[in-house]
């Protein structure tokens, strides 16, 4: 598997002008704003979503002005919702680093976000780019839902695969889905076309999700910069679980369940780890993964060939093999 350093060279001059129009988007007259949008920045990721943007503007034409703003757009929204999902989890940090509401404390943390959130709409407003704000609004909307099923369901210890899929189709699939769409409508608003980066954004999205689910079992902490074993203490029921518990008899699914309900300890942890990977679950959400990801490379290679259509197709190995 390719470095996403690699993967995304072909951008990197167009990354470069969209990391320095982001950046000065984000400075204001307001010291400690300023402070912590700089901290933000520093904290940045892979910036996965805002290169799909500009790859997909790339396979519809090249790059201009409006992918740019769809770009920023999307990592405002993307990095709004980190800083309000950190505040929800308590959680203390985010990519190896302390988290916003643990140095600043809550409400500042969910201000950022807000604010964060109303640069985004004022940036699509004051350049009319109104059918990107309406994707993104959607998305909104649809991560909002995804996360408040997944809650109800948490409390139930219910979830069933179909539910789950909605839950990643709406939290995580929604965005990556939108900047597939921005991309694409900064140069064509051919409806198949968008359709068709609709799409691929929302197979990316769930292959994406159910890796990150995956990381609960298969890695460590250290590894990818935030607490591990998240999901089982918060009573989220993901792919691997899910699958297992449907592999079990009610004396083992009872079994298991009141030992979620009760985990505390690194040993029933463990356990339901053990009972996961005993029933296949790895594996399967696994094979799921990599059967998304495959929707998703059909739905590139309908674009003609270029050296961006490779990054595209490299980057949906990249989110499917990656170990962090």
């Amino acid at each position: 598997m390719k470095p996403i350093s690699d993967i995304l060279k072909p951008l990197e001059p167009d990354f470069k002008v969209f990391q320095e129009k982001f950046a000065d988007y984000l400075k204001t007259d307001t010291p400690l704003l300023d402070k912590i949008l700089d901290y933000i920045l520093k904290q940045k990721g892979k910036q996965i979503r805002p290169a799909l943007v500009l790859l997909s503007a790339h396979l519809t034409g090249g790059i201009n002005d409006r992918a740019f703003r769809g770009a920023i757009l999307v990592e405002l929204l993307h990095t709004a919702t980190l800083v309000h999902d950190d505040v929800v989890d308590d959680a203390d940090m985010r990519r190896s680093l302390p988290s916003i509401n643990a140095l600043w404390k809550n409400k500042i943390a969910v201000l950022i976000g807000d604010y964060l959130l109303s640069r985004g709409l004022l940036l699509a407003l004051d350049n009319h780019d109104f059918a990107q704000l309406s994707i993104l609004s959607r998305a909104v909307k649809e991560m909002s839902e995804g996360e408040l099923i997944q809650i109800e369901k948490s409390r139930l210890l219910n979830t069933t695969e179909e539910v789950y899929f909605r839950i990643i189709q709406g939290k995580t699939a929604s965005l990556i889905s939108s900047g597939c769409e921005i991309g694409g409508l900064s140069n064509t608003d051919d409806p198949e076309v968008l359709q068709s980066l609709r799409i691929l954004g929302q197979s990316l999205g769930i292959a994406f999700q159910i890796r990150d689910d995956l990381f609960d079992y298969i890695t460590n902490e250290d590894d990818i910069g935030k607490p591990i074993g998240l999901d089982i203490k918060e009573k989220k029921l993901t792919l691997p679980l899910i699958y297992a518990l449907r592999q079990s008899s009610e004396k083992e699914v009872r079994a298991i369940k009141k030992l979620i309900e009760r985990s505390k300890k690194a040993a029933e942890f463990e356990a339901i780890v053990d009972f996961i990977k005993e029933k296949q679950g790895v594996e399967y959400a696994t094979k799921v993964a990599f059967e998304h990801a495959e929707l998703a490379k059909e739905r590139i290679r309908t674009f003609p060939p270029s050296i961006y259509r490779d990054s595209f197709l490299d980057i949906v190995d990249f989110v499917v093999n990656r170990t962090k």
